[in-house]
């Protein structure tokens, strides 16, 4: 394995942010520690990102036989798809995940064959080797649950589909946060962006975004009344409030936009500059003069693709009816 200089953030609460250097770029995608008698690991990202995560732990001086539970928010290969081959250095840790998602760990070909329709040739070159997990590693948590970290410390799941069905969302006691995946939106901080300057954008991509789940899922998570939102991508948002209304008003247009200008046939691309013209205005609305807004195309490109494809299977339905 490479030996790379870890990035990391020490957020408080006895929690460590290692940055997985997703496309070599920092403050993209990250991975939580949480310092408890029996230390956990929130994200694991792509199988490139290991050497972070291996140097992370021994920056912090957690020895890999410590790490008790790896836990991923959801399946998407941007925040699991190194876990199998993250376990074989941590030979003591058992992975949590969604009950939906637990056999596509076990065999990831279904997940393997849906990225390759989003990504095509450069999969491999983006996601690294997608290895199987163990089955006799893995439980399914569900609504309600919770984990003991030790020293009262829990974790609490929660069934958050909305972004994705195979979707949970955590809640920890010791920090009074949430880990939320992508439910509660995408956080462009200074650690990516460059700037000084964070706002929150919903994550719209293929192929399981649904509104309607989105506003109950951040609604459930409002009621918790967390101090903070931990985002898969990337940091912390505090006050949570923040998170929640930007991701409940961001998200409401990015579907109003996507079905104002919706035909049968259209390209993504036509969806994707929409919303470019819509994050523009957004940004320059809360104080953001710069023209550079590249930082944003990736996932302007992936949202663009989700809401196609979500209109595109409503369009199927509806005809399928006639």
């Amino acid at each position: 394995m490479d030996k790379v200089e870890p990035i990391l953030h020490s957020l408080g609460d006895n929690i460590t942010l290692i940055d997985l250097m997703e496309g070599n770029t920092p403050g993209r995608t990250g991975s939580y520690v949480i310092h408890a008698e029996k230390p956990a690991i929130i994200e694991t990202g792509t199988s490139l990102s290991i050497p972070y995560i291996i140097a992370g732990l021994e920056k912090l001086k957690i020895p890999l036989e410590q790490i008790q539970y790896v836990i991923v928010t959801h399946i998407h290969l941007d925040h699991s798809g190194g876990l199998g081959s993250l376990l074989t250095y941590l030979p003591n840790a058992t992975v949590i995940v969604h009950k939906r998602g637990a056999r596509h760990l076990v065999d990831p070909s279904k997940l393997i064959m849906g990225a390759r329709a989003v990504y095509g040739d450069k999969l491999e070159t983006l996601f690294g080797r997608i290895d199987p997990v163990p089955a006799d590693r893995i439980q399914i948590y569900e609504e309600g649950q919770t984990l003991d970290l030790g020293n009262l410390r829990k974790l609490t799941f929660y069934d958050t589909p909305g972004h994705a069905r195979h979707h949970l969302s955590i809640y920890d006691s010791g920090s009074r946060g949430i880990f939320t995946g992508d439910t509660v939106g995408v956080r462009y901080g200074p650690e990516f962006t460059g700037f000084d300057f964070e706002t929150v954008f919903p994550s719209t991509s293929p192929s399981e975004f649904d509104l309607h789940a989105v506003l109950k899922s951040v609604e459930k998570l409002q009621n918790l009344n967390p101090t903070k939102i931990f985002h898969g991508h990337f940091g912390v948002t505090k006050p949570a409030s923040y998170a929640f209304e930007r991701t409940k008003e961001t998200a409401e247009a990015f579907d109003r936009i996507a079905r104002s200008i919706y035909y049968s046939g259209i390209r993504s691309r036509v969806i994707e500059d929409k919303l470019r013209e819509y994050m523009k205005t957004e940004l320059a609305d809360q104080g953001f003069a710069e023209d550079n807004t590249a930082f944003l195309d990736v996932d302007l490109s992936i949202n663009a693709m989700g809401l196609l494809y979500m209109l595109e299977m409503e369009d199927k339905k509806k005809k399928a009816t006639l």
